[in-house]
């Protein structure tokens, strides 16, 4: 083997990924075709997948990278739209454990590099990292998380999202996708060939502009830059790592079953400004999520003594805020009773504080005006409709309506350092490895809110971009020091691991109105957390058995903080511990897995968000409530099966089973208190899943369909309301131009199609009441350039 082939497994060994042929240094994927899937890294003794090839081309290039894991068994994944452009309304469940509004219970790493937790409050998503363009691959791993993997969150698995290595040769790509809901998105690469002596590099640069699939009412645009560096020297090997990405994303709202059977395809969110506050609280256009995040990482991998070695520092700054439109104006001053209110007017901030009230009309002086006495309100939309304070016919002609642009502002900056290392020695009749690691992290968020007055409620939803009062403003300064050692002996057909890591994780809050006085603290340190696995090659040659246990830890994270002392005093950190026994057999052409796994989680920090069917709570502090309700048992099967039926055709079937259960505190009246039902199912938890896949190529055409069933769900805790389960049919079709003329070298041509029946469901749920409509039938073509 090669040197650059050895530190490149080396890599791969440290991070316990699973790649592709091949794994040279200009490694790329080209055409789709059907692959030998390898293990390269130490034996697994714990459930993990890979995404394919062919289920990344079942994602169109103008979709987000997160919609490639939802083949995977045990996985689904919900988004508002066919494109992945709403992270407010994106789900992502494993083994009923869920990355959601509600709950942040799954890892995420980019390249093994954390990304900073997954929420939608100031939290980044693999999305926001990686261009689909650019996705070497993605590993899941279901249950019994990797123990190398790094990350705050992982209690129900882990995901790493890789980004393709430059190529040794220099080259131009370039893409072009158009398709349903005005979609339009350019993409540009260019690989740089040799730059330096063995150092390899490629930029890429993207833009994307997509309407709200519901009416068109809204958009999401995104801008991306990213650029990889390879280095391959004699000593070391080197990878650097950089992107930014911009987006403006209109978000999608939650529907109650009855409004989905009233309408399936309107979320109540509006397209038409009306002049009515209460109606225009729900414009589609003032719910928005804005984001712009840089990460930035550079790696080295070599060997001392023996040793093989992998460091990376890292740097992340994540900046954007989210948007609502309350239906009035909050009196922060007192300006006393008969006089115009000042918050009216553009002028001084005021900087926290208590409300004295609220206003919601005034005459042409700016004076509050109060509705005529007995007046009953018409108004039934939204919420059922609201009191006469709210509506235009309460008050006497010429009133003017009054409203606000609420932002919760995101500010955070993440630098960080991890390493790992790998110690192999050879000892009479059996192979020791002794592999660990540390991360550090340095994490500092601000989050703030700040209350904007519309200019002219009557006419637009333009505001006065000085705020008339900042309710708070606070920081959260967090660090954490996380290491693990594992050792592992093989010997002969059976290979055994142990492992242990720990979490030492402090994180404070502080109010920057006081100067950043430290108002809350809390120490989110785990135990010594135990890890153990054992693998057995059978006698019939690629099949293994494996079972593997794992203690797993998710850390209290900042946004529990923002409840009140007396809240947090009762918040402790989650746990869960992971068992997983199974069978996997590998040749050349089958791949088949079996796992029966079983998780007992405690101490679930569960969220309750504002955005209830009964309204929102705008001047809450926080966008809902942290508790923790006990915890929840899980157990299931997984199976899926790959075959190469021909050198044409490959087929691919996956099965999940599982029951999530809640687990009860043991005071029943508490249950009773917080919601929980021990013994229910988890509300949004699939109790079964199938994905049925085909995938073919014959010369320069290719195609694919897959079909994926999900069973019914639970809507809520209480379990009251079921939602009927849903298939649906993906399809992509596609042919190298490049063969059909010269002319035409380096060229392809692929159609996606979502939703391929038009199936009409509600997807992903969140907040135990309503959940978000699943996205039509959407089709997108991409033309694709190599030069």
């Amino acid at each position: 083997m090669n040197k650059k082939l050895i530190s490149i497994a080396i890599q791969t060994a440290l991070s316990g990924l699973v790649v592709t042929h091949s794994l040279g240094a200009g490694a790329q994927s080209q055409a789709p075709a059907i692959e030998e899937m390898v293990i390269v890294s130490q034996t697994r003794t714990f459930a993990n997948s890979s995404v394919t090839e062919d289920m990344q081309n079942q994602v169109s290039a103008a979709s987000s990278v997160l919609g490639a894991i939802d083949y995977i068994p045990g996985v689904l994944v919900n988004e508002g739209d066919a494109f992945g452009g709403d992270d407010w309304s994106t789900t992502i469940s494993i083994r009923g454990f869920q990355v959601s509004l509600d709950e942040q219970q799954l890892g995420m790493t980019i390249d093994g590099i954390p990304n900073g937790n997954s929420n939608y409050g100031g939290g980044s998503k693999a999305n926001r990292f990686i261009d689909t363009e650019n996705l070497a691959g993605i590993d899941v791993v279901q249950g019994t998380s990797d123990i190398s993997s790094w990350s705050h969150e992982a209690l129900g698995g882990s995901m790493n999202f890789r980004t393709m290595d430059p190529t040794e040769e220099a080259g131009l790509t370039t893409s072009l996708t158009v398709g349903d809901n005005n979609a339009r998105k350019f993409y540009v690469r260019y690989n740089t060939g040799e730059i330096l002596p063995n150092t390899y590099a490629w930029l890429s640069v993207s833009g994307s502009d997509i309407d709200a699939w519901i009416d068109a009412s809204g958009e999401s645009n995104r801008d991306h830059f990213a650029a990889k560096l390879k280095g391959y020297y004699e000593a070391f090997e080197l990878t650097g790592y950089l992107s930014f990405d911009d987006t403006h994303e209109d978000n999608y709202q939650r529907v109650t079953p009855q409004e989905f059977r009233e309408d399936p395809n309107w979320d109540r969110l509006t397209g038409d400004w009306t002049g009515i506050p209460h109606i225009d609280q729900l414009y589609r256009r003032g719910w928005s999520t804005l984001r712009e995040n840089t990460l930035a990482y550079l790696s080295a991998a070599f060997e001392i003594s023996g040793v093989d070695v992998n460091a990376s520092v890292y740097y992340h700054d994540n900046k954007g805020r989210g948007d609502w439109l309350p239906p009035y104006i909050v009196d922060v001053r007192n300006d006393g009773a008969g006089n115009a209110h000042s918050e009216l007017q553009s002028g001084n901030t005021v900087l926290g504080g208590s409300p004295l009230g609220r206003i919601t009309f005034v005459d042409s002086s700016g004076v509050a005006l109060q509705p005529i006495a007995g007046c009953q309100s018409s108004l039934t939309f939204p919420y059922g409709g609201a009191g006469a304070a709210y509506d235009p016919a309460c008050f006497p002609a010429g009133a003017i309506p009054v409203g606000s642009y609420r932002h919760t502002v995101y500010d955070k900056q993440r630098t960080g350092f991890v390493a790992d290392f790998a110690w192999e020695t050879q000892q009479d009749g059996f192979t020791n490895t002794l592999r660990g690691g540390f991360w550090y992290e340095d994490n500092k968020r601000n989050e703030s809110r700040n209350w904007l007055k519309i200019i002219d409620s009557r006419t637009s939803y333009n505001f006065n971009h000085i705020p008339y009062w900042t309710q708070y403003d606070r920081a959260f300064p967090q660090e954490t020091l996380t290491w693990y050692l594992e050792d592992t002996i093989q010997m002969g057909d059976l290979t055994a691991r142990l492992g242990a890591k720990q979490y030492l994780v402090d994180l404070e809050r502080k109010n920057n109105h006081l100067g950043g006085v430290r108002t809350a603290t809390v120490n989110s340190d785990s135990d010594v957390l135990l890890s153990a696995g054992l693998v057995y090659n059978l006698p019939a040659e690629g099949m293994e058995v494996f079972g593997g246990y794992a203690q797993s830890f998710s850390s209290i994270k900042d946004g529990v903080l923002e409840a009140n002392q007396t809240a947090l005093d009762q918040v402790e950190a989650e746990t869960a511990d992971s068992m997983d026994v199974g069978l996997r057999y590998n040749d050349r052409n089958y791949s088949v897995s079996l796992t029966y796994y079983d998780i007992e989680f405690e101490n679930r920090i569960t969220y309750i968000p504002e955005g209830s069917s009964a309204g929102i709570d705008y001047l809450g502090e926080s966008d809902g409530a942290y508790v923790n309700v006990g915890g929840i048992e899980s157990s299931g099967i997984e199976a899926a099966v790959r075959a190469n039926v021909t050198d044409a055709l490959s087929l691919y079937v996956s099965y999940t089973k599982n029951d999530s259960t809640y687990i009860g505190t043991p005071d029943p009246a508490a249950n009773a208190l917080l919601g929980v039902f021990p013994g229910n199912t988890v509300f949004g938890s699939a109790e079964d899943m199938y994905v049925v896949s085909a995938d073919w190529r014959q010369d320069r055409f290719y195609a694919g369909l897959n079909y994926k069933y999900v069973g019914d769900r639970w809507l809520d805790a209480g379990n009251t309301t079921r939602l009927d389960g849903y298939g649906v049919a993906d399809m992509y079709v596609g042919v190298e131009l490049s063969q059909l003329s010269p002319a035409l070298k380096g060229a392809d041509l692929r159609l996606n199609v979502t939703n391929l029946t038009d199936k009409s469901y509600i997807g992903g749920v969140a907040g135990g009441w309503g959940g978000w409509i699943a996205p039509s039938r959407t089709a997108t073509a991409t033309i694709k350039v190599d030069f």
